[in-house]
């Protein structure tokens, strides 16, 4: 294990849990063991966002009155803050780069976010970053270089590019807290057009199954739980592709425990995979987007997303070892922002959202039961509303 890159995950509170899982009935990823008095459980809490997509309109519009080089994003989390500090492993998907000042701020379609951005995101207590996505190389080497830097300056991990073909082989993302090992890999599909710098292939992580096999098989006997983010899934869908289903098939086979996907810009449903050692694997299809401008004129469903909400627990008997995927859940947010321009785009949990900000929503037509319908449409019985998530996080 020399190699492998340990990072400290935030402090949070500990306990067990108090509300019935919203997954299958309990399964062990390894063999089963009996339970006894003598047992040493274990949990992390996991909170994942989907695709944080800085439109101009969002940095313009969080620009700090008088100067050209500040931006403050702090009212663009503080609703969902209290939720994403609560967990020990807190992951976005940063979908747009960010270069540094020098190479200039830009929106769609070729994006460059303003550092300050990333202040916002860690201050809401976001710990863990992903950058595998089809927006990365929009500004090109220097640009993900940049940002590398940025989050090293932060003591932040990122996920999904590398500064060496070295590091990628052998400094993995592994988290340790309260005892329990979790593992990251994080791919996306394409690059929009964008090739990566000459004689460096491994510089964003790319979805292909050779690759991802081998860096699957090699991160697997390291960690008690395995988590692969994936960029995927068509625009603008909330089903499925078959590709996805065929993606998520064959990560399960590989013994991956959890999968975070995004990219479609709305929600898509869970599903649980049995793998054929016993275990579990949690599919989220895709978290919808967290904070952007996505417009579409067909679906108002862009403003919609979900923090997914995990529980891993790992047990101990004397020499004996069981690691479980306990809770799959949601909490459905909206992303709300209106026609005044010096308001900022604010992400809500769905249960502090209310039918007056909809009436005054950008998007015509707005109402909170469709909001919520949604959200049961595509999630059903792992939505938590706010006294589950409450009973929840009570008995840590």
């Amino acid at each position: 294990m020399h190699f492998f890159a340990k990072i400290a995950a935030l402090t949070v509170f500990t306990g067990f849990l108090l509300f019935p899982s919203c997954t299958e009935p309990e399964v062990p990823v390894e063999k089963p063991i009996a339970r006894t008095d003598n047992a040493q459980t274990s949990y992390i809490t996991l909170i994942a966002a989907g695709d944080n997509l800085i439109h101009d309109i969002i940095y313009n519009r969080a620009k700090v009155s008088g100067t050209e080089e500040r931006f403050d994003f702090t009212a663009s989390y503080a609703q969902i803050e209290t939720i994403i500090k609560i967990a020990d492993i807190a992951f976005v998907n940063q979908e747009t780069v960010m270069g540094g000042k020098e190479i200039g701020y830009s929106g769609y379609p070729v994006f460059n976010t303003p550092q300050d951005a990333g202040i916002g995101l860690i201050n809401a207590g976001f710990n863990l970053i992903n950058h595998a996505s089809n927006h990365v190389m929009d500004r090109g080497e220097k640009a993900v270089n940049g940002t590398m830097d940025f989050w090293e300056s932060m003591n932040v991990p990122c996920l999904g590019i590398f500064r060496s073909e070295e590091k990628r082989k052998n400094e993995f993302k592994i988290i340790e807290k309260n005892g329990i090992k979790v593992g990251f890999l994080s791919y996306t599909y394409g690059l929009n057009g964008f090739q990566l710098p000459s004689g460096k292939p491994w510089m964003v992580g790319l979805i292909d199954k050779d690759v991802m096999a081998r860096e699957i098989d090699q991160l697997r006997p390291h960690c008690d739980f395995l988590v692969v983010s994936m960029h995927w899934g068509g625009e603008f869908q909330h089903a499925a592709t078959s590709t996805q289903k065929e993606l998520a098939a064959f990560m399960a086979e590989r013994k991956v425990d959890l999968i975070l996907g995004h990219h479609p810009h709305v929600t898509s449903p869970i599903e649980v995979l049995d793998r054929p050692d016993g275990g579990k694997c949690a599919v989220y299809y895709s978290l919808g987007d967290l904070l952007s401008h996505t417009q579409s004129d067909w679906t108002p469903d862009t403003i919609t997303g979900a923090l997914a909400f995990v529980r891993l627990k790992k047990t101990r008997i004397n020499n004996e070892t069981a690691c479980t995927l306990e809770t799959a859940a949601v909490i459905p947010t909206v992303c709300h922002y209106n026609y005044e321009r010096q308001t900022p785009f604010v992400v809500y949990p769905l249960w502090d959202y209310s039918d007056e900000l909809a009436s005054k929503h950008y998007k015509p037509k707005m109402t909170l039961d469709y909001l919520k319908g949604v959200a049961q449409q595509i999630f059903g019985i792992r939505v938590l509303d706010k006294d589950q998530y409450e009973r929840l996080i009570g008995g840590r």
